[in-house]
């Protein structure tokens, strides 16, 4: 049985790696920067072994997956003085699951083949509730034979998972993601507060239009909280417009127009203003004038 470690357990990371103990049946070594949350992890799934650091969690693992804040952060771990490149053993195959920079992920590609590691950059689409059902999508860039080997523990929280490209492809793929998802929000947040202020029943509206060319993931789980004003679960505000500056200075990179993206990125900014940095996406509807945001 291989041998496995887990690095970050938050919001993602603990349900994710969860999984990953309990349908790969796996005896998992896990990390966590607040110790607090990983032996609170270790006592829910009564099982795992808790360490100190991410180099005493990798050592001597097989497969070594992360999924932590940003880049800075998933330097700190890998490379950090108490990383964990420095303590796994060549052939080992580290796959980080952060949605981070595309640059990131071929540094670390890099490093870890100077070291005889193989890395993965794994970013997910799916969110809170994809992790905690195990039902993400997994966006992979990297060697195919390190993905291969690595694809059936990724399975255990994944619904489906695909090798892209080279290293960075992951993390570019989840930028094509995070790009049309600002739009359709705004778009959909627009339709319903136009449906509200013309008066009519926004469910009918929504059950009618859902079954046409307008219809999208958004709409079928975000427009009735969207219309209820309820915006506490799900991908956070912050987190979204992290993901943006990372879409948008990828893009005067390589010299996209990302019009709409820029656009929605500043309206995030006002909803965070107001008070909304840790409500949900679909937030954007509270800049809206509408009856339902008087109630």
């Amino acid at each position: 049985m291989a041998k496995v470690a887990w690095i970050g357990l938050g919001v993602m990371g603990y349900p994710m790696a969860g999984h990953l103990l309990t349908r790969g049946s796996q005896t998992l070594a896990v990390y966590n920067r607040n110790p607090a949350k990983a032996e609170a992890w270790v006592s829910s799934y009564g099982a795992g072994e808790r360490h100190a650091t991410p180099a005493s969690a990798a050592k001597n693992a097989d497969f070594v997956f992360s999924c932590v804040g940003n880049d800075d952060d998933l330097r700190q771990v890998t490379l950090g003085a108490e990383g964990a490149f420095a303590a796994m053993k060549p052939g080992a195959v580290f796959i980080d699951h952060t949605t981070a920079s595309a640059d990131v992920a071929r540094e670390l590609h890099a490093e870890g083949t100077k070291r005889g590691i193989s890395f993965i950059d794994a970013p997910v689409s799916g969110g809170q509730a994809g992790a905690e059902a195990g039902q993400l999508t997994v966006m992979c860039g990297g060697d195919e034979e390190a993905f291969r080997s690595a694809e059936p523990l990724i399975r255990c929280f994944a619904k489906a998972a695909r090798l892209l490209g080279p290293a960075g492809a992951g993390q570019l793929t989840k930028m094509v993601n995070q790009i049309a998802i600002a739009g359709l929000v705004q778009s959909l947040s627009e339709a319903i507060a136009f449906a509200e202020n013309a008066g009519l029943d926004v469910a009918a509206v929504i059950d009618t239009i859902s079954k046409g060319a307008a219809q999208s993931w958004q709409m079928e789980n975000r427009w009735k909280t969207m219309h209820e004003r309820r915006f506490d679960f799900g991908f956070a505000v912050d987190w979204m417009r992290k993901d943006l500056g990372i879409c948008l200075a990828e893009a005067k990179r390589n010299g996209s127009s990302l019009s709409v993206a820029e656009l929605v990125d500043r309206y995030y900014g006002d909803v965070q203003a107001n008070g909304g940095s840790r409500w949900d996406t679909s937030s954007l509807i509270t800049r809206l004038p509408s009856p339902a945001a008087k109630t």
